[in-house]
């Protein structure tokens, strides 16, 4: 059985792990950071989400990111690769069943097209609490329409991310 896509309300308990999980990562990565940032809808203020907290590192050189594998092997975290993404090293960490994903750590260089993607997408949600309460809603309701199927809720959520994320970028490069 594939697990349960799980939208649980907003807790600001999201904003401590994040705080934790950084400062761990800080630790390992430190020669190579440049910012480390929370991401997704567990770092934007009363939305609901799923809750795994997404963690953007952003660092000068990508490539040096695979030799620190073991050392983010230590703190619990498989390495995924670019895991479909050109230019991201991808790391998560789950839960000791082995199938609630916790964190999921995406680095990519500093100032890269995606890491501004990322950022203008949650800091505009942040600024615009209308958008912010309607793709609340909707993560809310297509995990309620497909509490099992993972792919049907991400693509139920494509066409609404994409039309936010460019009134974002606009947003963002005006700001």
């Amino acid at each position: 059985m594939n697990r349960k896509v799980e939208v649980v309300p907003y807790t600001t308990d999201w904003v401590k792990q994040f705080e934790k999980e950084s400062s761990r990562l800080k630790h390992v990565l430190s020669d190579l950071l440049v910012n480390i940032h929370h991401i997704g809808s567990t770092s934007i203020q009363g939305m609901s989400a799923k809750p795994t907290i997404d963690i953007m590192v952003e660092v000068n050189n990508i490539d040096q990111v695979d030799r620190y594998k073991d050392q983010m092997a230590s703190l619990g975290y498989e390495s995924l690769g670019e895991n479909g993404i050109k230019g991201r090293r991808y790391f998560h960490r789950l839960a000791e069943d082995g199938v609630t994903q916790l964190t999921h750590v995406h680095v990519f260089e500093h100032g890269s097209v995606t890491a501004i993607r990322h950022l203008a997408f949650r800091d505009f949600l942040r600024a615009h609490e209308d958008l912010a309460v309607f793709y609340s809603q909707l993560k809310t309701k297509l995990s309620t329409q497909f509490p099992y199927d993972i792919e049907s809720y991400i693509e139920g959520k494509e066409v609404a991310i994409k039309k936010i994320e460019e009134q974002a970028l606009i947003w963002w490069y005006e700001n």
